[in-house]
């Protein structure tokens, strides 16, 4: 932990030392909620989000936020172990091509639905026609499953420091739920509305009571598009599996490691059951394998939690921009960030001005924001980029 904010309602912990301004108005209004228990936890990748900054870990008593998730519920990150050693330039280009064929990129969806029996089942005896966004959305759903999206998305295959080669993933509930998030999100506007909500409208935290009718159904659609986004990864990981199959016949595969960054989930801290929003944060829970990714073009890092109650067991979810993306394509040098990965022998996906969002340029120093997080989770594997597909 770099430093603690005592100014408002309730402590902000911070692990790292320079925040933009935007995200520590965030994090002030968040510490200042009438129902935030304990203290705000800022992790070193953050940045100003909507409502509460990404990087952000939160616990309430009797609410969910809808912002305080974000619009990507169950966006994540999974990771996979190969029995190769090594790949050359010709095998990874066969790779990328090949994973360009199976798996719709960016915007882009199937065109016909996958197997139903590949999507998410509702939880605790609660069927689809109970969930009423998801509902509507399933059969699109279906035609978005196995796909990457755009953004940061990214398909990436490493080096790892163990000596194999590894398949690392990004992505989320796509579409489905994008929608989930904007529906309760009005929702929980209109209802703060009518119960007159002291909360400032322009905080963009709007609330839901976990007792009300609307409460309990954003959390159960929450729950199933965290299970989407998850059913979303494992079929592009097997995607990206068939691809190296092809290239090498005699690979084996290890454990899936797979883990969520925006979600809400019950849990008990400080001796209190709480609801712990980790917006654009993983958990990190004592022995817990976990993913913090960098940039393209820099390394990523498979780690294992600590335990830190003082984070409510989180820690980082990536690097963490340091620009917005207007900023970036106006201000990255193309050819230098171009450089920059062609000089490190990466495959990469910086091809034109609009692609410098996504350069290496646009994002925090990850050793750094490693080092601000020892006290939370310790570094097992160093992951360096080889061949990188991107939204």
């Amino acid at each position: 932990m770099q430093r603690i904010i005592k100014t408002e309602k309730v402590p902000i912990k911070l692990w790292l030392k320079d925040i933009d301004q935007g995200a520590m108005e965030q994090a002030r209004n968040i510490a200042n909620l009438p129902f935030v228990h304990s203290h705000i936890a800022i992790m070193p990748d953050a940045h100003q989000g909507y409502g509460m900054p990404i990087g952000g870990v939160m616990a309430t008593e009797g609410v969910v936020i809808p912002n305080a998730v974000g619009v990507d519920i169950g966006c994540g990150m999974c990771a996979l172990q190969t029995s190769l050693q090594s790949l050359d330039g010709a095998a990874l280009r066969a790779i990328l091509t090949r994973i360009r064929k199976t798996i719709p990129l960016g915007f882009k969806h199937r065109k016909k639905a996958q197997d139903h029996r590949l999507m998410p089942r509702p939880e605790n005896g609660v069927s689809i026609e109970d969930l009423q966004v998801v509902s509507r959305e399933y059969t699109n759903g279906l035609k978005q499953l196995g796909t990457l999206g755009g953004g940061n998305h990214f398909i990436e295959i490493q080096q790892g420091s163990d000596g194999h080669i590894w398949i690392m993933i990004h992505s989320g509930s796509r579409n489905l739920g994008y929608t989930v998030a904007r529906f309760y999100n009005k929702l929980a506007a209109k209802m703060g509305s009518r119960f007159s909500s002291k909360i400032p409208k322009k905080w963009q935290l709007d609330f839901l009571p976990i007792d009300s009718a609307e409460g309990r159904a954003y959390l159960q659609e929450m729950a199933f598009c965290v299970d989407f986004a998850y059913a979303n990864r494992k079929l592009m990981m097997e995607r990206v599996k068939e691809a190296l199959q092809e290239v090498a016949t005699a690979v084996q595969f290890g454990e899936f490691i797979n883990i969520a960054h925006n979600y809400a989930a019950l849990e008990t801290h400080f001796h209190k059951e709480l609801l712990v929003h980790r917006k654009g944060a993983t958990s990190a829970k004592e022995g817990e394998v976990g993913i913090i990714p960098g940039s393209q073009g820099t390394p990523s890092y498979l780690v294992r939690g600590k335990g830190n109650i003082e984070s409510f067991t989180s820690c980082s979810h990536g690097a963490g921009r340091k620009m917005g993306r207007k900023q970036a394509r106006r201000s990255l040098d193309l050819h230098q960030e171009q450089k920059r990965l062609e000089d490190q022998g990466i495959l990469h996906a910086v091809r034109s001005r609009r692609d410098l969002d996504e350069a290496a340029g646009a994002y925090k120093d990850i050793d750094q924001v490693i080092e601000n997080q020892l006290d939370l989770v310790e570094v097992l594997v160093t992951l360096k980029p080889l061949a990188v597909i991107k939204g």
